[in-house]
C-alpha cells in the first residue's frame, strides 16, 4: 500500500471509528464480561490487541496484511482463552502502527486506541497492561499522547515503531520526544514495521518473515549511534524478537566504534548499550537464536513473548516449549524469563 492515502478515505475512516465508539463497539465484549483465571505466572510482554474499529478501518482503506500477513481476527476471549491454555497470567498489550500520511487523523487514531487499551486494563487489570501508541511522526502531537496516555489513562509504556515513514529510531527529528521519556524513566517497547522501499528487496515473500528482524537491527543501531542511547540511559527498552538479528552481529556492530565520529556518540562501546537492553522471546525460543542472544546479554534482561495474534496459539506452545527445554537456562533463569524480570518493568501487575 502507498504510504499515503487521500484525506477523503481517512475521514471516512473516522467516521467508522466515531460510529463503533457509539454503539459500543470498541469493546465486544463489555456487557459480557464474565469471570476468568488469573494469577497463572508468565507475563506476555509481546501481546497484540486489535479493537473491532481499528481492523475495520485498515478493511475501509484497503490495508488487510501486516508484514505481509493477514491481520487475524482478534477478540478478548481468545486473548484469554491463549492464555489460559498456556498458563499467562498476564499480558501487557500493543497495537500496530497507526500512521498512515495523515497526521492529524494519526492523532485522532492514536488517542482511540489508547482509549481502547485503558478499558480493557480496567476491565482485566489483573490480566493485562498496555503500551501507548504515538501519533509519530507527529512530535508534538506524540509529546501530548504521551502525557495523556502515562498521567491520566495510566497505561504502562509506550509502543515504538523501528522507523516511521523511512525515519528511523534515533533520527533527530525524534530527540525531544526521547528526552522527555527518558525523563520519566518509561518503558519503551520497540517493534518492527515494513521497511521504507528502499530497503525491501523483491522478494515474494512476507516481510514479517526476514524484513522485519533487519528492520528492528536497523533502529537498534541507529539509537546507538545516533547517541540516543547515551543521552537517555534511564529509558527501559525492550526489543521484540531477540533483536532481530542484532545478537548474532554484535561484535559486527561494535566494529563502528573505532571510527571517532561514532565513538564521540557512543563512548561506552556498542555492546554496553547492547548489554542495557531488554528482548523478549517471540519466535525466537529456539537455540538457534537463544544461544546467541545469552551470550549478549545477562538472562535477567530476557522477557517471556508471544506475539499473539500475529503468531497463532500452536507457536505460543511451541515457544514455551523451546524455552523450557533449552539446556542455556537452569530452572531460576526460566523462572525469570517468564515473569520475575518482567515484574521489575511492570510492578503494578498482581501476579499470585
Amino acid at each position: 500500500m502507498q504510504n499515503a492515502i487521500n484525506r477523503r478515505s481517512f475521514l471516512k475512516l473516522v467516521s467508522l471509528f466515531c460510529m463503533a465508539a457509539a454503539s459500543g463497539a470498541i469493546l465486544s465484549c463489555e456487557s459480557k464480561k464474565k469471570p476468568v483465571t488469573s494469577g497463572l505466572g508468565r507475563i506476555d510482554v509481546h501481546h497484540h490487541i486489535l479493537p473491532p474499529f481499528y481492523t475495520a478501518g485498515m478493511q475501509r482503506i484497503g490495508k488487510n496484511t501486516v508484514g505481509g500477513t493477514p491481520i487475524p481476527e482478534w477478540n478478548i476471549y481468545n486473548s484469554l482463552y491463549v492464555m489460559d491454555k498456556n498458563e499467562i497470567g498476564a499480558a501487557i498489550t500493543s497495537m500496530p502502527s497507526v500512521y498512515f500520511g495523515d497526521l492529524p487523523l494519526t492523532t485522532d487514531f492514536a488517542r482511540r486506541c489508547n482509549e481502547f487499551s485503558a478499558r480493557l486494563v480496567s476491565d482485566y487489570p489483573n490480566r493485562f497492561g498496555s503500551f501507548a501508541v504515538l501519533p509519530l511522526p507527529d512530535v508534538e502531537a506524540s509529546l501530548r499522547e504521551l502525557e495523556h496516555a502515562i498521567d491520566k489513562l495510566k497505561l504502562d509504556g509506550i509502543v515504538l515503531p523501528s522507523n516511521v515513514g523511512g525515519s528511523y529510531l534515533g533520527a533527530p527529528e525524534f530527540n525531544e520526544l526521547f528526552s522527555e521519556l527518558n525523563r520519566r524513566k518509561a518503558v519503551v517497547f520497540i517493534h518492527p514495521i515494513d521497511p521504507p522501499g528502499k530497503c525491501s528487496p523483491d522478494l515474494k515473500l512476507p516481510t514479517g518473515l526476514i524484513e522485519f528482524v533487519f528492520d528492528t537491527t536497523r533502529a537498534i543501531i541507529n539509537l546507538i549511534y545516533s547517541g540516543t542511547l547515551e543521552r537517555c540511559p534511564d529509558i527501559k527498552f525492550i526489543v521484540a524478537h531477540a533483536g532481530g538479528t542484532v545478537p548474532y552481529v554484535a561484535w559486527r556492530i561494535s566494529l563502528l566504534q573505532y571510527k571517532p565520529e561514532m565513538k564521540k556518540n557512543a563512548p561506552q562501546g556498542a555492546i554496553n548499550y547492547l548489554k542495557r537492553l531488554y528482548y523478549d522471546t517471540a519466535l525466537s525460543a529456539s537455540p538457534y537464536a537463544l544461544r546467541s542472544l545469552q551470550e549478549l546479554v545477562d538472562p535477567s534482561h530476557i522477557l517471556f513473548g508471544n506475539d499473539y495474534p500475529f503468531a497463532p496459539e500452536f507457536v505460543t506452545s511451541e515457544s514455551i516449549k523451546g524455552l523450557k527445554n533449552y539446556d542455556g537456562f537452569d530452572e531460576q533463569a526460566v523462572k525469570a524469563i517468564e515473569h520475575g524480570n518482567a515484574l521489575k518493568l511492570f510492578a503494578r501487575l498482581r501476579i499470585g
